[in-house]
């Protein structure tokens, strides 16, 4: 059974850092890109960050590039996202997800539940 298990959400103070580990199991990394989502109270998810599994290549939404950065450790079968710089437009709860695919186009067909992030002075 695939499973996602996100984690490191927590508060933080404007331009901190958070790492968010999502540990995956029930499948092989080959063959599975992993993405990031977030999403707020009345507003759409919005995808953060994905990453490839055929080449590792990396997508970043625009409010992401620059602060986000994606990664993998593919014996752990754990993506991070790590965010830099965290401004007080970024609260929401952040979630991975996966599907079978090597590249990013295309929707989740996996979730994991969410944490929660929060940046407050």
């Amino acid at each position: 059974q695939l499973e996602l298990l996100a984690s490191g959400g927590g508060f933080v103070q404007p331009r901190g850092s958070l790492r968010l580990p999502c540990a995956a199991s029930g499948f092989t990394v080959g063959g599975y890109s992993r993405k990031w989502f977030r999403q707020v109270p009345e507003k759409e998810r919005e995808e953060v960050s994905c990453i490839s599994s055929a080449d590792g290549s990396t997508y970043y939404a625009e409010s992401a590039k620059g602060r986000f950065t994606i990664s993998r450790d593919n014996a752990e079968n754990t993506v991070y996202l790590q965010m830099n710089s965290l401004k007080v437009e970024d609260p929401a709860v952040y979630y991975c997800a996966t599907q079978p695919s090597y590249y990013c186009e295309g929707d989740p067909a996996y979730w994991g539940q969410g944490t929660q992030v929060t940046v407050s002075s």
